[in-house]
């Protein structure tokens, strides 16, 4: 009876375990983010080592401690706001607001100013809200799903339509990627007086996004300390450049408020809408979410993080519209209806400002490179950041394979 007893008891379980297996593998179970304590479902969905090629477990933010605050798997209740939790959750919107200030926006900014003065202010600033609502969106999709952009097209797409993603993804990266290193090879050029050709520029930018993605190691916190650094360097050389030249103020308002467009200022109002338009961006934001320890299951952790993600965002846009505002604001100052205005780009602006201007204290030649560096350098690392995730996309991922380190290391050098 015992032997009988024991055996219905086996097969038991292992009906039991065939039907967990079988959930574990469906589309509900899927979601299960690595915040999920270590148990048998933890360790089911870690046999992939899925968490290696996002963010290791270890490595996350911790935010939200559920014994403390007596959250349970499934509550709905969002805790009041706090400024320790939205500092914890700064980080992926400075990431993501760099592709907003590439040496791309910076081009079309200066030509902007230059030939069309302050009457594209307002495009500038509809462009950049309409940006953020699709970096909104695509951080709504990392927190709700656990996943980032690329791995849900691997897992809900057919081989065919996924390479063909895959590809246009990667088309849309290097694209950007080309005017983001060129822009780093220039400013480098600039700072050294010449000493150091575009070619050696370009070979320097690419393989010290090596160091700086190599951060990461020691913590996700510290990489975003370096974007701070990066996009606080250009704030303060380009609010230098705005005050110096002291524009109009008058004209400044008038050119966020009052719509204008014309015929011959329709090239230059492309190139600001399409400045903003940087497919890659919408792959990284919602990869760069995962890097908070969340909970899924927990609809009141999802809300408040999707909150702070949202006001992190917003500020961190708010930031870069700033300063392109101080780039059109100069140069429509300056070269608004000179002969120099057609002439002039990234190589050059330098110089001519510093002719306008001349060296004073702390020439303005520099202030522009220094600016166009960050700019560059910034935006390189993020465009390797995002090649990273869109490669998993593109089918190299087989068998778990670019889950090993070694092999992250080689898509970020396809990806540069």
């Amino acid at each position: 009876m015992d032997t009988q007893s024991q055996q219905h008891h086996k097969q038991d379980f292992v009906e039991v375990e065939g039907e967990e297996n079988r959930l574990l593998q469906s589309e509900e179970c899927e979601t299960i983010p690595l915040s999920t304590p270590q148990s048998s479902l933890s360790t089911t969905l870690a046999d992939g080592n899925r968490e290696d090629y996002v963010y290791a477990a270890k490595d996350k933010v911790r935010i939200f401690d559920l014994e403390s605050n007596g959250n349970s798997t499934g509550s709905t209740v969002v805790p009041p706001f706090s400024w320790k939790k939205l500092w914890l959750f700064t980080g992926p919107g400075l990431l993501m607001s760099v592709a907003f200030l590439d040496p791309g926006n910076l081009e079309g900014d200066l030509q902007a100013g230059a030939i069309a003065g302050y009457s594209l202010l307002w495009l500038l600033m509809w462009s950049t809200i309409m940006g953020l609502f699709i970096q909104l969106l695509s951080a709504r999709l990392g927190v709700a799903t656990g996943r980032h952009l690329a791995e849900l097209c691997r897992e809900e797409y057919s081989n065919w339509a996924r390479l063909v993603l895959w590809f246009l993804a990667e088309l849309a990266l290097i694209a950007a990627d080309i005017q983001e290193v060129i822009g780093s090879a220039i400013a480098l050029k600039i700072l050294s007086h010449g000493l150091l050709p575009i070619w050696a520029g370009v070979v320097i930018t690419a393989f010290d996004c090596f160091f700086f993605l190599f951060l990461e190691n020691y913590g996700v916190r510290k990489l975003e300390g370096v974007f701070a650094i990066f996009i606080g360097t250009m704030g303060f050389s380009f609010a230098w450049m705005f005050f110096d030249t002291k524009p109009s103020e008058e004209e400044l308002l008038m050119g966020l408020l009052i719509p204008r467009v014309s015929s011959k200022t329709l090239r230059q109002a492309v190139e600001i809408v399409g400045c903003v338009i940087t497919p890659h961006n919408v792959f990284l934001h919602s990869a760069l979410v995962q890097s908070r320890d969340i909970d899924i299951r927990n609809k009141g952790q999802v809300q408040e993080a999707l909150n702070y993600y949202s006001i992190e965002s917003t500020i961190a846009l708010l930031i870069t519209l700033v300063i392109n505002l101080f780039v059109i604001t100069v140069f429509a100052r300056v070269f608004y209806g000179t002969e120099q205005a057609k002439d002039i780009g990234l190589v050059n602006a330098g110089q001519y400002l510093e002719d306008k201007y001349g060296g004073g204290f702390f020439p303005i030649l520099y202030i522009w490179g220094i600016g166009l560096l960050a700019a560059g350098q910034s935006s390189t690392i993020t465009g390797t950041y995002a090649g990273q995730f869109i490669t998993e996309e593109g089918g190299m991922d087989s068998g778990g394979a670019c889950n090993n380190a070694i092999w992250v290391y080689v898509i970020r050098f396809l990806s540069i």
